[in-house]
């Protein structure tokens, strides 16, 4: 067997380990896959807001285009990585926030690493076309649309470092240990089948949701849309 052969069997059975932790997770009783996913994004959003010195700064959310939320994402790795995550992106709008659509984050790695991690992760979107891109199905993070590390800390102030240029800024909420956490490299896509079973509206898009207003937001939808508005502080949405 070649090293090319070796190491893509390593991989594949990397992401079957990775996708077998995720399918694992357990439901709350009475919500819906799609329910439970808005439920641990708002659980993800508070969390990374409200850590004192590592959290992501407010004035971030005032100025930002779109945001997606991708809790407990499972990265596995022995000496080749694996990631998989499933989450959600709303677009900022004048009125408010989108509802949301639904999205998977899948990825892999090379380099040297081992472990086994599960990370909170937000993705702020700093500018329209960053957002729009990713209704066209997919896009790749560091070669369709630049990443960088978002500066920490409520109190953080924009910063004319060069590493916010880039079109999106990230942050993580890690839950264990691992060497070379990245997500460059890995996949945003969205996951049709999720966004038409939780908007009962088969065919439904992305541009749908985000852009063209066509659905009527859900309950669990309708509670994130709200904390994403008090974060923005126009109580008109409240």
């Amino acid at each position: 067997m070649s090293p090319k052969q070796r190491s893509a069997q390593v991989f594949g059975f990397i992401l079957a380990m990775v996708l077998l932790l995720v399918m694992t997770t357990g439901l709350a009783e009475g919500r819906t896959q799609e329910e439970e996913r808005i439920e641990e994004a708002i659980r993800a959003f508070e969390e990374i807001l409200d850590l004192p010195e590592e959290g992501m700064p407010e004035y971030l959310l005032k100025e930002c285009h779109g945001i997606a939320i991708i809790p407990s994402v499972v990265k596995v790795a022995y000496g080749i990585g694996a990631q998989y995550g499933k989450g959600v992106v709303l677009l900022r709008r004048e009125r408010g926030w989108s509802s949301p659509a639904f999205i998977r984050l899948i990825g892999g790695s090379a380099g040297w690493q081992i472990g086994i991690q599960k990370s909170d992760i937000i993705l702020v979107f700093k500018t329209p076309k960053s957002v729009e891109n990713i209704t066209h199905g997919k896009i790749t993070l560091g070669a369709d649309m630049s990443v960088a590390a978002g500066p920490v800390g409520r109190r953080a102030e924009a910063s004319t470092d060069l590493d916010l240029e880039a079109e999106i800024l990230s942050y993580a909420k890690t839950k264990g240990l691992f060497a070379g956490v990245s997500i460059k490299g890995a996949s945003i896509q969205i996951d049709h089948e999720a966004n038409e079973g939780f908007y009962d509206d088969y065919g439904v898009s992305a541009r749908d949701i985000l852009i063209r207003d066509r659905v009527r937001p859900p309950r669990a939808a309708r509670k994130l849309m709200r904390l994403l508005n008090s974060y923005t502080h126009d109580p008109r949405l409240l």
